[in-house]
C-alpha cells in the first residue's frame, strides 16, 4: 500500500513530491515578516488554525485535487485507468489517499513551525479545523475538475469559491456552522452549550458533504464517454 501511495504521489506531484508538503511554509515566511517590518501585530491562539495552518495548506489542496482524475485528461491518460481491474475508482481513491498524506504532512509542519514561532493553541481542536477545510476543498477541486473536464477550470472555480467563503467568514474569524473553515476559538462569548451545538453540526454536515462530493465525483468519472467524448 504504501508503495503504491508513493507512486500515486509521484503522478501527483513528480518526482520530487517531497517538497510539496513545504510549500506553504513561504506563507508562514510571509507573516514572519510581516511582523518584523511592524506590519502586523503577533497573532492569537484563534488565528492558528485557519489564518496561520488552514489556508495555505488549503491553497496546496485546490491544486492537487484538480489532478487526481482532471490531470489524466490533460495527460492523456484516462483511459488507461479504466483498464484497470475492479474498477478506475481504485487508482483515483488510490491518488485521493496520497493527496491527502501529502496534505496532511503538511498540515503537521506548518502546526509545528506555528507552535514555536508564533502562537500556542489547542492542537486537536486546531488541526482538526484545519485538516476539515483542507479535505473539503480537495474533494471540491477534484470533483468540479471533474465536472468541466480542466484542471485549470476545476482550479479557478474552485478559488472563486474559497474567496467568496473568505469574504464571508473571514476565513473562520467570523465563524458559520456551514463554513468548513469554522473556528470554535472565533466565538469566545458563546453560550458554551451552543457552542457544543454548532460545533458537532459542523463538523458532522462537512463530513456528509465531503463524501457526497467524492462519491459524485466517481460517479461521474466512471462515465467513459461522457469523460472521454
Amino acid at each position: 500500500m504504501i508503495q503504491l501511495l508513493r507512486l500515486a504521489a509521484v503522478l501527483l506531484a513528480g518526482r520530487r513530491f517531497w517538497l510539496l508538503p513545504l510549500l506553504p511554509l513561504l506563507w508562514i515566511g510571509f507573516q514572519a515578516a510581516l511582523l518584523l517590518f511592524g506590519t502586523r501585530e503577533g497573532f492569537e491562539p484563534e488565528a492558528a488554525q485557519n489564518t496561520l495552518i488552514g489556508l495555505p495548506v488549503v491553497v496546496l489542496a485546490v491544486f492537487l485535487g484538480g489532478r487526481i482524475i482532471a490531470g489524466e485528461l490533460d495527460q492523456r491518460s484516462l483511459e488507461i485507468a479504466y483498464t484497470v481491474p475492479g474498477g478506475a475508482h481504485r487508482v483515483w481513491l488510490t491518488k485521493l489517499l496520497a493527496a491527502m498524506s501529502l496534505l496532511i504532512a503538511s498540515l503537521l509542519v506548518m502546526a509545528l513551525v506555528t507552535w514555536i514561532f508564533f502562537t500556542s493553541f489547542p492542537p486537536l481542536t486546531a488541526l482538526y479545523g484545519a485538516l476539515q477545510a483542507v479535505a473539503f476543498y480537495l474533494a471540491l477541486s477534484m470533483g468540479l475538475s471533474t465536472l468541466f473536464r480542466s484542471e485549470v477550470a476545476g482550479a479557478m472555480t474552485t478559488a472563486a469559491i474559497l474567496g467568496l467563503n473568505g469574504l464571508i467568514t473571514g476565513f473562520g474569524d467570523n465563524p458559520l456552522r456551514i463554513s468548513p473553515f469554522f473556528n470554535p476559538l472565533g466565538l469566545p462569548d458563546t453560550d458554551p452549550e451552543r457552542l457544543l451545538a454548532l460545533l458537532v453540526q459542523n463538523r458532522i454536515g462537512i463530513v456528509l458533504a465531503i463524501a457526497a462530493i467524492v462519491a459524485m465525483t466517481f460517479g461521474r468519472a466512471e462515465r467513459r464517454e461522457t469523460m472521454l467524448g
